[in-house]
């Protein structure tokens, strides 16, 4: 079969069978629709999406978490969750227990308040944040007032608080850590560490 084609012809040939396939990848086509309807919608497309930090190790990995419900009246169950693709360090990678932090969040063993074991008792109690804060702050006062040492052997003020040591989280943010020094360091503790060397 000979066909005879001017170049005139063959570009208008050429370009309608151009936009013909342009017209049906861009959705317009019959097959394109069909597809379509047969696909459910993205299920992370209606929960909540916050990013966060691992809690694990010191290489502080940011995390995407997805959950379902009211976040701010603390009524929200955590679906998801996976690796930040725009985080620097990992970059969307995840180690196993980042992996794994669905599960830690939502383990049935987890504490979600403080807790304390009186002296004599054979178990842990709950107690209020606000007075595990206060037995922490009275426990700090009177061991500081007590091992203070404020001048050494040459009478050169020190203000050394060698009794206490401080750790540290080394997956904050350089404000939060600066923060933490200066008033670990302006109480005179000595011993101060975060979890990247431990």
């Amino acid at each position: 079969m000979n066909i005879d084609l001017s170049r005139r012809s063959f570009l208008k040939l050429a370009g309608a069978g151009v936009a013909a396939t342009t017209l049906g990848s861009m959705g317009f086509g019959e097959a394109e629709a069909q597809e379509l309807a047969l696909i459910r919608p993205f299920k992370l497309a209606t929960l909540t999406e916050i990013r966060n930090t691992c809690p694990y190790c010191s290489v502080a990995c940011g995390i995407i978490m997805y959950s379902k419900g009211d976040v701010r009246k603390e009524q929200a169950e955590l679906i998801h969750v996976e690796g930040d693709v725009d985080h620097p360090t990992n970059r969307g990678t995840l180690c196993p227990k980042g992996a794994a932090l669905k599960d830690f969040v939502r383990s049935e063993t987890r504490l979600s308040q403080p807790m304390i074991r009186r002296p004599g008792a054979d178990k842990m109690e709950p107690i209020s944040w606000d007075d595990a804060l206060d037995r922490i702050a009275r426990a700090m006062k009177d061991d500081r007032d007590e091992n203070l040492v404020q001048f050494n052997e040459a009478g050169v003020p020190v203000n050394r608080w060698t009794t206490a040591g401080f750790l540290a989280a080394s997956a904050t943010t350089n404000e939060t850590a600066w923060a933490t020094f200066k008033a670990v360091k302006g109480m005179g503790i000595a011993g101060f560490d975060n979890q990247a060397r431990v």
